[in-house]
């Protein structure tokens, strides 16, 4: 069966594929998941909208980086017949919400089973002050093979590195390594010199294409 592919995420609206050997059943549950990822994106987007603009000290793009390539981070069967793709942003209240509450059930159902792949592309919002350095740990984190426990603990403990708790980031985020077993000499050398930058900067534009 040919891949069909869904476009989701907090700050795009989703769409939904449907599958034409699936049960109705599995139809009626997949459309409530990506129902509640809906409900996320509008939460997103008042949430931005409504953000004081005082807040808006995210790390600013280098245009002196040449651009790269990438299409974010995959999980679940390359032969899935549907894929979803989510534009995050790890500091985002919403996207914690979903990926701490939601996003587990959605991985037992839908991603474990075969049934969905799914793509988390980093869309950081310009108002959130530590979500360039999140996200560019995440990748740090990826070049270990680690980015989705990162994933998880980001959004598990949003409350303790986010832009209202701390001014440095990345202590938090290299203590998320230890824990993970990292090789802490790797991880803290690409995390300080911003090593994957660029990368960040194409899932940004890719999100606002």
């Amino acid at each position: 069966m040919a891949n069909k592919r869904v476009e989701t995420g907090r700050g795009r609206k989703p769409g939904v594929v449907k599958s034409s050997k699936k049960s109705s059943t599995s139809n009626r549950a997949f459309y409530l998941i990506i129902a509640v990822i809906a409900i996320g994106g509008i939460a997103a987007l008042t949430y931005a909208s409504t953000r004081s603009n005082a807040l808006a000290s995210a790390s600013p793009v280098d245009t002196t980086l040449p651009p790269v390539k990438s299409e974010g981070y995959v999980m679940g069967s390359p032969t899935a017949p549907v894929e979803v793709t989510e534009f995050g942003d790890f500091e985002c209240p919403a996207c914690g919400r979903f990926a701490v509450i939601t996003e587990p059930d959605v991985r037992k159902t839908f991603i474990d089973s075969g049934k969905v792949r799914w793509r988390f592309i980093d869309y950081p919002l310009s108002m959130h002050r530590n979500t360039w350095q999140a996200s560019r740990a995440a990748a740090c984190a990826d070049e270990q093979g680690k980015f989705w426990p990162f994933h998880d603990l980001l959004y598990q403990n949003q409350d303790r590195w986010n832009g209202e708790a701390t001014s440095n980031p990345d202590k938090l985020m290299k203590e998320f390594a230890r824990q993970l077993g990292l090789n802490t000499q790797q991880f803290d050398q690409c995390v300080d010199t911003k090593k994957y930058q660029a990368k960040i900067q194409a899932h940004l534009a890719l999100g606002e294409k």
